[in-house]
């Protein structure tokens, strides 16, 4: 149906190969017929989690984020690995990053952060039932963790102190969910 707006990869080569990004360029067939260089980061995907606490608050971390040299407010998050399913993920990250573990997972939805540029696609997660415990963090991550109420993080958005993408479409959705507009 969509097919007037589709365009057609014609050769497709590796233009970077990282440790954690790979860079595709691909040469395409615009639909008028005229060729044009596409270039984009290849992401095998990542989780984010909403933990919901029984007394209605969250759990959020601060952490530093080189590429903008600065500490974000976030949901906790992580890359899948290869061959990993994405609630396997979202639950060793949320183990890993804050030693909690959830006893209930529901799926909320899928968002693309970055359609212009990558492929990346988050699977967004709520977990309750949390149950405290050791954290695993890996060698080379620093983090913070703390309790926020979910109406601190729609001011806190409004305010531009969480300005990460996938924190801000995360409180939206626990808003909607939390005030029964949005079923899950």
């Amino acid at each position: 149906m969509d097919n007037h707006l589709k365009e057609i990869r014609i050769d497709s080569t590796l233009a970077y190969d990282g440790h954690f990004l790979k860079v595709q360029r691909d040469t395409v067939r615009l639909p008028n017929g005229q060729p044009t260089t596409r270039e984009y980061i290849k992401h095998p995907g990542a989780v984010v989690i909403l933990p919901l606490f029984d007394d209605g608050s969250v759990l959020m971390e601060r952490q530093f984020r080189y590429p903008l040299d600065r500490v974000f407010i976030e949901f906790p998050a992580g890359k899948i690995d290869a061959g990993e399913q994405p609630l396997a993920c979202a639950q060793r990250e949320l183990l890993e990053e804050t030693g909690y573990t959830a006893s209930d997972w529901q799926f909320v939805c899928t968002i693309h952060n970055a359609i212009a540029y990558s492929d990346e696609h988050l699977d967004l997660y709520l977990a309750r039932g949390l149950i405290e415990g050791e954290r695993k963090l890996d060698a080379e991550e620093f983090l913070e963790t703390f309790k926020a109420v979910p109406s601190d993080l729609l001011g806190w958005i409004r305010e531009g102190k969480i300005t990460d993408v996938k924190t801000v479409i995360g409180a939206f959705w626990l808003e909607k969910i939390l005030s029964g507009e949005w079923e899950i």
